[in-house]
């Protein structure tokens, strides 16, 4: 299978450590083993293993990355599908008085 870096601009492929490669090309051998486990659950790979599975992408994926081992994180069997992340929940900006904002006219509008 061909690295999802190929379909990079060339100065943004160069920015991927280099570890996360080897992540990615390690997920691609070990994929047909992990299809009978793992199949449309998301995951994060690295050092050759699973080290986070579950439903929710952005909590494998926030999971994976706090393991500092740049790790590939997918959706089993659903690899070159397109897939959006989004966060439902923030944190409130506690400062924030309430106040009514300031509105500015447009120029032009």
């Amino acid at each position: 299978m061909q690295s999802l870096i190929a379909g990079l601009p060339p100065e943004v492929a160069r920015r991927i450590h280099p570890d996360w490669q080897k992540n990615e090309a390690d997920y691609w051998a070990h994929r047909n083993e992990l299809l009978t486990q793992y199949r449309d659950q998301w995951i994060g790979f690295a050092d050759g293993h699973v080290i986070v599975a579950g439903s929710s992408p952005v909590e494998v994926f926030h999971k994976a990355q706090d393991s500092g081992k740049h790790p590939f994180v997918t959706c089993v069997g659903h690899e070159h599908e397109p897939s959006r992340m989004r966060r439902a929940s923030f944190n409130n900006d506690t400062t924030y008085s309430r106040k009514p904002l300031t509105q500015c006219p447009c120029e032009g509008a």
